[in-house]
């Protein structure tokens, strides 16, 4: 289910805080940063409860393949987390990339196939893919992009998460750019939103450190709860908090 139809079904009064503040977006031509040629992700961090707080915002944990896509001199790589070069498999995100507009950029996001509740079907992303091994092309698969690490010659990683975002969103606006769609930053009460959302039929949600810059590590400015947890987990969390496990 999508993040506006989570808000949609419940979310509301209290729970919903004032709107983020953006920074204006990064206009062309007055930054030279040398554009990364591959840029580990960002992984995060699995946690039984989820923060909350001013600095901390929540979007939809997507139930799909970690994708970047590079885009430079209309030339564009599609990388899975491992480092694979999966642009011929999504062909359609590839095409659509150029479409937005961009001379540069390092988009940092995740593939998904939707159902028809608009809930990410991660069954069905497999198929679309000819299963375990296969080589077919996603052409039904969308990214949900969630960070932006580099635009038309600025290194974004820098900066904080919160003006990452607002520099991702001006390049989507309020519509949804065809196959690429923004992933987008519930500015709400965590707890609820973990709650609402699992009660909805998510995977899980995520976590984001708003002052946190980008870094290519697990270091829990990125954190992520899942609805059901499973009995590996909550043994680890047992051995934690009875001391490391030999």
């Amino acid at each position: 289910m999508g993040a506006r139809q989570v808000l949609s079904a419940g979310l509301a009064g209290d729970t919903i805080q004032e709107p983020l503040t953006r920074r204006r977006k990064v206009e062309r031509d007055l930054f030279t940063d040398p554009m990364p040629e591959r840029i580990e992700p960002c992984l995060a961090l699995l946690t039984g409860t989820i923060p909350n707080g001013a600095d901390w915002s929540y979007e939809v944990k997507w139930d799909g393949y970690r994708l970047a896509i590079y885009v430079l001199d209309r030339h564009v790589r599609i990388v899975t987390r491992g480092g694979h070069d999966w642009t011929s498999r999504f062909l359609t995100l590839a095409h659509d990339v150029l479409e937005l507009g961009v001379d540069s950029a390092i988009l940092d996001g995740e593939a998904v196939v939707l159902d028809e509740r608009d809930a990410a079907d991660f069954v069905a992303l497999q198929k679309a893919l000819g299963g375990k091994g296969g080589k077919r092309f996603a052409t039904e698969g969308i990214l949900y992009a969630f960070d932006l690490l580099y635009v038309n010659g600025r290194d974004l990683r820098a900066l904080g998460c919160e003006e990452r975002g607002g520099i991702l969103e001006d390049f989507f606006g309020i519509i949804p750019h065809s196959s690429i769609r923004m992933s987008e930053d519930i500015n709400a009460s965590g707890p609820a939103f973990l709650k609402l959302g699992c009660d909805k039929g998510l995977e899980g949600i995520i976590a984001k450190r708003r002052s946190a810059p980008y870094r290519s590590s697990r270091g829990g400015e990125t954190l992520k709860v899942k609805c059901v947890q499973s009995e590996r987990f909550v043994s680890a969390l047992l051995d934690h908090r009875d001391g490391p496990r030999r």
